[in-house]
């Protein structure tokens, strides 16, 4: 049965839903898609993806890679002069939200259409706190002197919020009634906004690859996210579609201090996965590590698949994207520590689909033909004679043994647990290529050194 509050845009025949993407069976921790497991690797250089005029081109370099997940913001900041917004504009250059822009949605139904093709998952994020403050706010619909449909008056919208959108002035993320600055006049605002998500779960529901996450980098309290998750997997529901929605919250770079990551680790209900990107900024080497397995720890009761659609890596920023190599490091931590998803964010504050992030994703893919990431547990105590941030190390001892050199370096290895002669395939990171093999006796302790310069995947298996 499709939803009743939902007139489905898309002729899209629905395929099984043992064939959608949703925590795999076997361990939910990781994926399953077209119900096989999958490890979920990405960049791109945009986040409003199905605005940018090159799409197909852009779509078909990340699979060509071995690319499967993409970021997609809602979004129509006016970044580059090509993006649209989702309504119709009147002759006077206000905005009627009471009317569709027919490209927006075209545009966003040819970004569904062609991941599906390319078996690409889309991570869609619904709100984003900087679309709806300062600059961005002066030509945005749901300003009132934007729109035909309400005033500053009727709603108590201002015109200007100057405020950082981090500071959570802007009351169009509380309309949800008892948040902090809500208001019954924002009544008429909500509506506009649910008339919104409706019409994006028009085109999206109908497809297997797609994951929700209702905001990028909120501070706004839960209850906004939570309403609009309730919203979307209530539609899931209706339509007898297992449907999978989350909420990405700032302080996540805190972990340990964020209440908010608390209540998500502690409620499987209503958080069924986990974005934890913001861990991947402002921290760097060890401390990363560290933090990323204190919160995979924290999931051990419940566990289920932690994305991390944005992993920083570029710019030097004073919030911590930090440099392209600490991208490197970042991506091959995230993936040794257990993480479900991992793209590289776009340009700017990451390398989004650079020549190095295609290596990076290829690299990882040919980890795979050894060894799947699902396979393998976190065992850096099975690494001796280690500095911090030297290497870092997945295994299935006995069988397979993964580690990573952000850079040239030296460990010793535990094979114990593996008999006999053994091979010592090396990647070489930045090209994404094999890099050459040696032969290593298991039984024992081993002394293995990176080839060269550089970082290094080096990947034993019987």
């Amino acid at each position: 049965m499709l939803p009743t509050l939902l007139l489905l845009s898309s002729t899209l025949t629905l395929q099984p839903t043992t064939d959608r993407i949703q925590p795999w069976s076997e361990d939910p921790r990781y994926w399953q898609y077209q119900g096989e497991p999958v490890l979920l690797l990405g960049g791109s250089k945009d986040d409003s993806l199905f605005q940018i005029p090159d799409l197909e081109e852009h779509l078909d370099l990340l699979a060509s890679v071995g690319g499967n997940y993409i970021r997609n913001t809602m979004s129509s900041r006016q970044d580059h002069g090509f993006e649209v917004y989702p309504y119709e504009r009147l002759d006077d250059a206000r905005y009627d939200l009471g009317q569709w822009n027919g490209e927006y949605w075209a545009r966003f139904e040819r970004l569904l259409e062609l991941t599906s093709e390319r078996g690409i998952v889309v991570q869609i994020e619904v709100w984003d706190r900087f679309d709806h403050a300062q600059e961005h706010w002066a030509g945005d619909p749901y300003n009132p002197r934007n729109n035909i449909n309400y005033t500053s008056e009727e709603t108590g919208l201002r015109h200007e919020y100057p405020q950082p959108a981090w500071r959570d002035r802007q009351p169009f993320f509380h309309t949800i009634p008892g948040m902090p600055l809500y208001d019954e006049k924002l009544d008429v605002v909500r509506e506009y906004q649910e008339r919104f998500v409706r019409k994006l779960l028009s085109h999206s529901l109908p497809y297997p690859n797609v994951l929700y996450c209702m905001n990028n980098e909120t501070s706004t309290p839960v209850e906004w996210g939570q309403h609009w998750m309730t919203l979307i997997h209530g539609a899931g529901e209706e339509a007898d579609l297992p449907v999978y929605a989350t909420d990405m919250f700032d302080d996540v770079w805190e972990p340990k201090q964020s209440g908010k990551l608390r209540l998500a680790l502690d409620s499987p209900d209503i958080y069924p996965f986990i974005d934890i990107s913001q861990v991947n900024s402002r921290s760097f080497g060890q401390e990363q590590w560290d933090l990323l397995m204190w919160i995979h720890s924290q999931t051990s009761e419940h566990p289920r698949p932690l994305n991390n659609v944005k992993t920083y890596s570029d710019g030097e920023t004073n919030w911590g994207s930090g440099t392209p190599q600490d991208g490197i490091e970042r991506f091959f931590r995230q993936l040794l520590a257990g993480a479900a998803a991992a793209r590289f964010h776009r340009d700017g504050a990451g390398i989004g689909l650079n020549d190095l992030a295609q290596a990076c994703i290829r690299s990882a893919r040919l980890v795979e033909t050894v060894a799947a990431f699902w396979e393998l547990e976190p065992r850096m105590d099975l690494l001796g004679e280690r500095e911090p941030n030297e290497a870092y190390l997945a295994a299935d001892p006995g069988r397979a043994y993964v580690v990573f050199f952000p850079t040239s370096g030296q460990v010793e290895l535990d094979l114990r647990d593996l008999g006999g002669e053994a091979t010592l395939r090396w990647i070489r990171v930045r090209r994404g290529l094999w890099g050459g093999d040696e032969s290593v006796t298991g039984g024992g302790r081993v002394t293995i050194t990176t080839p060269d310069e550089g970082a290094w995947v080096g990947v034993v298996a019987g």
